[in-house]
């Protein structure tokens, strides 16, 4: 495989030029096909950045040298803390984003990297010699040889586009599918499967009473996703709003319900489960009588509302009708009706950890091609695909996160060894680990693979080593001074332990601790009062380590082992796990599958 010939990226969705920022800075060069250069990382639907886990998700991306958080910081018009009801492990960040502003801040950073170039084209086949990708066919004809190839077409792969009973191929509404690559992966025998996503409507703002909605407002703090963010950060905070369904919305859906696509038949492929359409809500929780809805302003001064929690693919003058039922939304008007998406998307087992299909090497999937949902999950696909893909070339060691490392890695993992059916979306429930991955530890764990891989630079990862060392000193001033309390000197860092007590009742009698950032303060004691449940976790890992690393050779005959159950034997037979560890999360598979395993990998 040529050094210097190009990796090319099909797509300039958040997988897509995730991907091709980290080859880029790397080292290497990038051909990114996009069909449509002014869409490069649009956000398509939500206009949004992180939230429950996806927070999480975006704090790693950039700890690794991504670019989502960065952007989201640029472009965002409202920062809120989310879960800060329960442990500070599942805090999760979220901003409302100005969605021109963060295609605008990407495509910038894109301009800006000498190694990315960009093609106005579309793939539409490739050629494979002795097992590996050898070059691209462009749609206008041009034939392009590439040393690896990334996949990130998102909903364009077949997509189709359902409004009722009206349907029409498309990528996204106003933008053409991707039709030519299902039947080349169809030829070299990839699973191929349909899944199906939403979008809900556009509201004309100007037609919405906002005095008859309830304020959302964001925090009176605001927290940055990137770590390379100015720290005189102070971002608008744009006021969003909510609503409420009705029994009135509800008869008006119910009544047209079998007008909708997903109900009628018309749509083959499944939804995700955690983010139903309105239609699915009602039938799914019909004891519910209202269900809350976000009005959340698309970008900075716009006049276009996205109603967050009414996807649907019901006919526009049922969804107009439903929601004129709400009292703030009389005399509302659409710019654009909500609706399905239908697209191919490829089951995941047939990945390794590096997101590299199993059958052809320098072929890489990532993003919701996968069969994720987010824009989160997707970027970190890219970043990883991007990475791995640069060391498959260069002949160096692949780049894999376990699941104790990073909730990047509880999502690639989950992807290859579980059967993924339904758009997937991470959660903090997913993260056996979770404790330890908290958002504020981000760096602390992966900067230093950005660092080495070259996506974080020597002044970026000085910055690191400034906040760790605060953490520490922190830390450090706590464990060796003592206060009294009730008569009784007590260890600062003891003192923490209690639930009840916290950093900000010892800065009048520790003033030195006002020396320190906010950040700083707030990692330090959160290690404090996590320690005990945090070395449980790591011990936990030490233990399963053993199974873990146990590699299984390529081509492994699963069928040759020895009292398996049937079950068993055909999971094994098509996920082909690469370590005992993925081989013992794969449904089906139980403990004494894997010792029957492991004695014959021994053998």
């Amino acid at each position: 495989m040529s050094n210097s010939l190009p990796i090319v990226v099909v797509g300039g969705g958040h997988a897509g030029v995730e991907a091709s920022l980290s080859i880029a800075r790397m080292g290497k060069k990038v051909l990114l096909v996009t069909q449509n250069i002014e869409s490069i990382a649009r956000a398509s639907c939500n206009p949004a950045i992180g939230g429950l886990a996806k927070g999480h998700l975006v704090k790693e991306i950039d700890a690794l040298g991504g670019e989502m958080g960065v952007a989201a910081d640029v472009s965002g018009i409202q920062f809120k803390m989310l879960n800060k009801s329960k442990g500070r492990a599942v805090w999760s960040p979220r901003a409302q984003i100005d969605k021109i502003l963060y295609s605008n801040s990407i495509k910038k950073s894109i301009r800006q990297q000498k190694y990315i170039s960009v093609v106005e084209d579309e793939i539409v086949d490739f050629s494979v010699d002795n097992y590996r990708i050898s070059s691209v066919l462009l749609k206008s004809g041009e034939k392009v040889h590439c040393s690896a190839l990334i996949i990130t077409t998102g909903t364009f792969l077949n997509g189709i586009v359902h409004i009722g009973n009206n349907s029409f191929p498309a990528g996204r509404f106003g933008e053409r599918p991707s039709t030519g690559l299902s039947s080349t992966f169809d030829s070299f025998g990839f699973k191929i499967g349909r899944l199906k996503t939403g979008t809900p409507p556009r509201l004309l703002m100007d037609s919405v009473n906002l005095d008859l909605c309830k304020p959302a407002l964001g925090d009176d703090t605001p927290v940055p996703f990137s770590f390379r963010t100015d720290k005189h950060f102070n971002p608008p905070q744009v006021m969003c709003h909510l609503v409420d369904t009705n029994q009135n919305v509800h008869s008006v859906i119910n009544n047209s319900i079998h007008k909708s696509a997903l109900f009628s038949g018309q749509i083959k492929g499944i939804g995700p489960r955690y983010c139903p359409s309105i239609e699915d809500k009602l039938v799914r929780f019909a004891d519910r009588n209202s269900h809350q809805l976000f009005l959340e302003p698309e970008w900075l001064g716009s006049n276009q509302i996205y109603v967050n929690g009414f996807s649907t693919s019901l006919p526009e003058d049922v969804q107009l009708e439903a929601l004129r039922e709400i009292p703030a939304l009389q005399s509302v008007e659409l710019i654009r009706p909500g609706y399905a998406i239908e697209y191919d998307y490829f089951f995941p087992s047939q990945l390794r950890a590096t997101l590299e299909t199993k059958n052809i090497r320098g072929l890489f999937f990532a993003g919701q091609i996968n069969g994720t949902s987010g824009y989160e999950e997707a970027a970190a696909q890219g970043l990883i695909a991007g990475i791995n893909a640069v060391l498959l070339v260069q002949e160096r060691e692949p780049f894999v996160l376990k699941r104790s490392e990073a909730y990047i890695g509880v999502l690639i993992d989950d992807l290859i060894t579980k059967t993924i059916d339904e758009p997937y979306r991470m959660f903090t429930s997913r993260a056996e680990y979770r404790l330890s991955l908290r958002p504020d530890t981000a760096t602390r764990r992966l900067s230093l693979f950005g660092h080495r891989f070259g996506l974080l630079s020597d002044k970026q990862m000085s910055s690191v080593g400034s906040f760790l060392n605060e953490v520490e000193k922190i830390k450090s001033f706590l464990s060796t001074t003592k206060l009294v309390v009730d008569e009784e000197k007590i260890r600062l860092d003891n003192y923490l332990l209690n639930p009840n007590n916290s950093i900000q009742s010892l800065l009048s009698v520790a003033p030195v601790l006002n020396e320190f950032s906010a950040n700083s303060i707030f990692t330090a004691e959160t290690d404090i009062k996590y320690k005990g449940y945090v070395d449980q976790e790591r011990r936990r890992s030490e233990q399963l380590q053993n199974i873990e690393g146990v590699l299984i050779p390529e081509g492994f005959d699963f069928s040759l082992v020895k009292n398996l159950s049937n079950e068993s034997r055909e999971k094994l037979i098509k996920v082909c796990p690469e370590t005992l560890g993925q081989a013992s999360r794969i449904a089906g598979v139980t403990p004494s599958d894997i010792a029957m395993l492991s004695i014959m990998l021994k053998a």
